[in-house]
Order: C-alpha cells, then structure tokens, then sequence
C-alpha cells in the first residue's frame, strides 16, 4: 500500500516538472525543474528494485550534468528578448519536427507488442545470491560488452570532436618555453635593493624587469602587433605599448 502511494505521488511529480522543464521561461528554472524530474526518477527506480540505477542518476545526472548545465546557464549572458523574438520566426519548422516525431513515435508504439516469453519471465523467480548491481553489470560487460564499448567510443568521438572544434589558436598568444627558464640564472631574475624605512617602489624607481625574448618569440610578436594594426587601421601605432609596469 505504502509502495503503491510512493509510486504514484513520484510519477505525477515527474511528470509535472518534466512539463515545467519545457514550458518554463527561466532557463534556470528549467534547470531546476529538471533536478527536481531526476529526483523523482531515482524514487521510482528504488521502488522498481533498481537501486543501482537510481544512485547513477543521483550521481551522475544530478551531480554533475545538471549541475554543470545549471553552471553554464547562469554564467552565460543570454538575451532572453531575443531568444523569444525568434520564437515566432522558428515555429513552423519546430511543429513540423514534432509532428514527424509524434507520428514515429505512434507507429512505434502501435506495432509494438508483447513476446510469449514476457509474461513467464515476470513470475520468474529472482535468484537469492545475485542482486541487482551484479546481474546488470554482469548484463553490461558481458553479455553486451562490445555495445559498451563502442557507445563508449562514440562518446569519445564526440569529447574530441567538441574540444576540436571550439579549439582557437591565436598569434597573439605568449607561449611558455621551459628551456629559456630552465635556463636563468639569479642575476638575471632577482635584484637585491636596500629599502629604507617609509620608502616605496615608486621613490626606488623599480620597474619590470627587461627581458631578452628569443628570436622566434620576437618574430611572433612582431607579427602579431602587424595584425592588430592592420586591423585596427594602425591607430596608436608604435606608441601604443603600455609603460613599464611599476612594482
């Protein structure tokens, strides 16, 4: 009875916040509502049985994917306005998207039926010594060990593919050489000057350091302050580099 109740209270939960996360105007919200949708699913897992399975969704969902996209919204600087001026612009290719969706999903559901086998094997008796973690990993890496790796290698693909495609590499960039560090020495880093009591940098004229950039990080740099000017119709010039900072 108390199972039953908890059923039915997670569902109709679910199933309200699964609404809000598409209906909602604040993506934050939306986010939230889908916390509040992965919450609910975890209960209905725990009381299918599947305790594995509603963990990995509090861990791995909740955790971190939600939270993440929680991050992402909040610190993007979305232009609500124009997201809903296009709103308009985009509706009819979205109805027709979801109309062919809702039809396949129709005539998947409509030529789905129930196999003679499946009704014996839900009376079947549940082993005493394999509980649920163990027969599904038991299910996953063995018995369909060569579908999880090749979904793992599809999610690999796509980590790369993502991580080459928002890859930007820019000239103007200081690139960091090990050797030229490696190869300083005190006297050329650190300078030993006598303070007086109530003196500051400004009074002993302490400025940055001046340092010898090699040849091939002077010609980047070069070329870089080339490219600025060309794009920025050459206004400062020369005369545009910053003073000698003060320490």
């Amino acid at each position: 009875m108390i199972a039953t109740i908890a059923f039915y209270v997670f569902a109709v939960v679910l199933l309200v916040a699964a609404a809000m996360v598409v209906s909602s105007r604040n993506p934050v919200h939306s986010v939230l509502f889908l916390i509040l949708a992965f919450f609910n699913a975890a209960g209905l897992f725990l009381i299918a049985g599947a305790e594995f399975l509603a963990m990995i969704l509090m861990i791995v969902y909740v955790g971190a994917v939600a939270v993440l996209f929680l991050f992402v919204v909040m610190m993007l600087d979305v232009n609500f306005a124009e997201l809903r001026s296009g709103f308009q612009r985009y509706l009819p290719i979205g109805a027709t998207i979801g109309a062919v969706l809702f039809i396949e999903l129709v005539l998947v559901v409509g030529g789905w039926s129930i196999g003679p086998l499946s009704e014996g094997a839900r009376f079947a008796p549940t082993p005493a010594n394999v509980h649920n973690t163990a027969a599904l990993g038991r299910l996953i890496y063995t018995d369909y060990v060569f579908l999880f790796q090749a979904a793992g290698l599809v999610l690999l693909v796509a980590m790369i593919g993502a991580i080459v495609l928002t890859l930007r590499e820019r000239k103007s960039s200081r690139h960091q050489i090990i050797r030229l560090q490696n190869s300083r020495t005190v006297a050329e880093t650190l300078e030993m000057v006598p303070v007086s009591l109530g003196a500051n940098i400004n009074t002993l004229g302490i400025y940055r350091p001046k340092v010898t950039e090699p040849e091939e990080v002077l010609a980047d740099e070069s070329d870089s302050e080339a490219l600025l000017g060309h794009h920025g119709g050459g206004s400062g010039g020369a005369g545009a580099h910053h003073a000698p900072e003060v320490r």
